[in-house]
């Protein structure tokens, strides 16, 4: 009977255990999930060939495509169709335009968007977004493949910045979400609900970033006609000068000795293990806990100064 009786708890709490990593395999499916779209976005523009509704283009098209796409998120925003045009904030759009494309604010005002309908508003806007990339790179006289990986790279900087971020959002909804269950809510079906509210946000910060960060960046080319390289050269040394009598303030590196090799000497080390050990020598005997105190009150040391 008690042989049967532990056989009956074990199979009990084997299942619970069971039913408790099933329900966790769960909320991991949701990450999954979008871990694979993420990283099969990062091996697209590794290889530089993304996958768009229209079929496969390269990082140029794409990050027109992109352009376009934000472009008429923004005419459907400040001058959405359904609305009476009265009502449409055109200040609000210019504004969005210059601030996204980097756009001088008086070339958006020439185009009259108060003239045009929202489909007109979009048209000419990236028109004008896409005379400008082009005018960029025209003057830039950069290698055209070199851009592209110039391209792909920030692209892919920004997806692993803005998916990091998501992952810390999501431990955090993690956290929370089993407080649903006393609102008489799944939080199963709560987590799956948010979690992909956050992963389009996500999507979405990750294509304005693009934009923004391609359409303000500027090549800077070498006199030999090649892309500069961002690593700076290391300063000249100067030898240690010791400075006497009157004058300006010595240098912290006066009085050190000189590094082998005739490298910039370094200043003397105060402490570490070539530092002098000092040994500490008593004077007076040292007192006990229960010896009187110096002080003349009567109490013993460990209840007076010694407390």
């Amino acid at each position: 009977m008690v042989t049967r009786a532990i056989e009956r708890a074990q199979r009990q709490v084997e299942a619970q255990n069971f039913s408790t990593r099933k329900h966790l395999l769960e909320y991991d499916d949701v990450m999954n999930r979008q871990r694979e779209n993420i990283y099969g976005l990062r091996r697209q523009l590794l290889e530089g060939r993304i996958t768009i509704e229209d079929g496969s283009v390269d990082s140029r098209e794409y990050v027109m495509t992109l352009a376009d796409n934000l472009v008429a998120s923004l005419v459907d925003t400040h001058a959405n169709r359904d609305t009476d045009p009265e009502e449409w904030d055109l200040g609000g759009l210019a504004r969005a335009v210059s601030e996204l494309f980097g756009i001088e604010p008086e070339a958006v005002d020439a185009i009259k968007l108060d003239e045009l309908s929202p489909d007109d508003m979009a048209e000419q806007l990236f028109e004008l977004a896409k005379a400008r990339y082009d005018l960029k790179e025209k003057d830039s006289g950069v290698d055209p493949a070199l851009l592209r990986r110039v391209e792909r790279d920030i692209m892919l900087q920004i997806v692993d910045a803005q998916w990091k971020d998501h992952l810390y959002a999501l431990d955090h909804l993690k956290e929370g979400i089993g407080l649903r269950g006393y609102g008489q809510r799944d939080p199963l079906v709560e987590y799956k609900r948010e979690s992909f509210a956050l992963y389009e946000a996500m999507m979405g910060r990750i294509d304005e970033e693009i934009v923004r960060y391609l359409w303000r960046l500027r090549p800077v080319v070498s006199p030999d006609g090649e892309a500069a390289s961002p690593v700076r050269r290391p300063a000249a040394r100067r030898p240690a000068q010791m400075t006497l009598g009157t004058g300006p303030a010595p240098s912290p590196l006066a009085g050190a000795a000189a590094a082998p090799g005739g490298a910039a000497p370094r200043p003397a080390r105060t402490g570490g293990d070539d530092a002098k050990v000092k040994t500490v020598r008593r004077d007076e005997p040292k007192i006990g806990r229960n010896d009187p105190c110096f002080c003349g009150s009567g109490k013993k040391y460990k209840k007076c100064h010694g407390a």
